[in-house]
């Protein structure tokens, strides 16, 4: 039997003080960690959050008493992370980092978005010390400036032309991404880890030196979601979006789209930099409802009671998260043939893939007019979700992986007996 572990979580956002997903997940996986008896701790950075938001965060989220965060906070606020972003290391933030290093001995230490304290804190060790080093792929920031393979602002890329992309995305380029410093400190990482299969392919094309494994995401069981399911929303029937109103997410599409839609509603629930701009375009529909940003208890009853969960991205998702939530409602995601996203259709069975704007028509009609088919591909997507993405899939995968890292690095796991 292993004894407790340590863990240490290192990420640029984490809640409340977060925006996406992928620290969703961190969050999950922090909280599954701790109920199981391990102590986590966690570090990340207030100032690259206000760096993209300067208002507090609108949601809190509850803490477990086996978790510690780590706030990071510079005197010199945003402009610490801009420093990171520009020379790779986070000059600012090494003393607070290594006073938490310091405070106890880690057994494993697990990095994931790091884009604002640069490749650099990858090299930060405690001497003498034995400690796996993990690295989840939540975006595609190592091969990819912009985080997202999203091309000059308005395509996939297709192939890489990373300095002209960064200006025309606005950002700052980063000259240390022409010295090796990334590949240096990455072979400091004992295993890389990916949600999809697609994003471990496409860190391989695109150069990255390193393997990495497959770890899919994952969402507790909410059976009382769907045994014992919340009332509906609202009376009328209703397709749900779930996600960032931002470009890369495909919510125009779906709002350009819901005019020839006339007899459901499309919910949005989320928030992001374009809502106002998707807002004017909906304007003049009102069967087009903006919901705002919701806690995930409120998410619930709206996967349940919805026909489907529309996931319309427009460039590479390295997972669909929505896709699994809704899978765990009983609930079939439609979703574009497009990066990670066909995979959770294809390893389940729980949905329908759409390329064109009339194919993503005729899956909407399907769900709606055949009950029994919504039904039969929401069990699929269930039966799924219990066998890939609950919370003991992946702690199972999760410890495995770690185990099999170290058992390379010191040819024994320290913490078996």
């Amino acid at each position: 039997m292993s004894r407790p572990l340590n863990f240490l979580h290192i990420t640029t956002f984490y809640p409340p003080y977060s925006f996406g997903g992928d620290a969703m997940q961190i969050y999950r996986l922090s909280h599954a960690l701790a109920e199981s008896g391990h102590h986590v701790d966690v570090i990340h950075c207030v100032d690259s959050y206000h760096l993209l938001h300067a208002a507090d965060p609108p949601l809190q989220f509850p803490e477990h008493p086996n978790v510690v965060r780590h706030e990071l906070r510079s005197g010199l606020g945003p402009l610490s992370p801009l420093l990171s972003q520009q020379t790779g290391y986070p000059w600012l933030k090494y003393k607070p980092i290594r006073e938490v290093l310091q405070s106890r001995n880690y057994d494993v230490i697990h990095f994931h978005n790091i884009s604002l304290f640069g490749p650099g804190v990858l090299g930060i060790d405690v001497a003498e010390s034995r400690t796996v080093k993990m690295y989840t792929t939540h975006e595609h920031w190592l091969i990819c400036p912009t985080h997202v393979l999203w091309k000059f602002n308005r395509m996939p890329c297709d192939r890489p032309q990373c300095l002209r992309c960064t200006i025309q995305a606005k950002k700052p380029p980063q000259i240390w991404r022409y010295t090796g410093l990334l590949e240096q400190m990455a072979g400091r990482v004992d295993q890389f880890l990916s949600p999809s299969r697609f994003t471990a392919q496409m860190h391989a094309e695109r150069g990255f030196p390193y393997s990495l494994a497959h770890l899919p995401n994952f969402i507790d069981r909410v059976d009382d979601d769907w045994q014992s399911p919340a009332p509906r929303p609202q009376e009328a029937p209703y397709f749900l979006f779930v996600g960032r109103l931002e470009k890369i997410k495909g919510a125009q599409n779906l709002i350009a789209l819901w005019n020839r839609v006339p007899d459901y509603d499309l919910l949005l629930a989320g928030t992001g930099s374009d809502e106002a701009e998707l807002r004017r375009m909906a304007a003049h529909n009102p069967r087009v409802k903006f919901l705002g940003p919701l806690p995930q208890q409120e998410l619930g009853r709206l996967y349940y009671h919805a026909i489907a969960c529309l996931v319309p991205s427009v460039t590479y998702e390295t997972f669909g998260m929505t896709c699994v939530e809704a899978f765990a409602r009983k609930t079939p995601a439609i979703v574009r043939d497009l990066g990670a996203l066909p995979e959770l259709i294809e390893d389940s069975g729980g949905g329908l893939v759409f390329t064109t704007d009339d194919q993503l028509l005729t899956a909407i009609h399907s769900l709606a007019h055949f009950p029994l088919l919504r039904a039969e591909l929401g069990q699929k997507g269930y039966d799924g979700f219990l066998r890939s993405w609950c919370r003991e899939a992946h702690l199972n995968a999760y410890f495995a992986l770690i185990e099999a890292a170290a058992r390379r690095k010191f040819t024994s796991v320290p913490w078996l007996p």
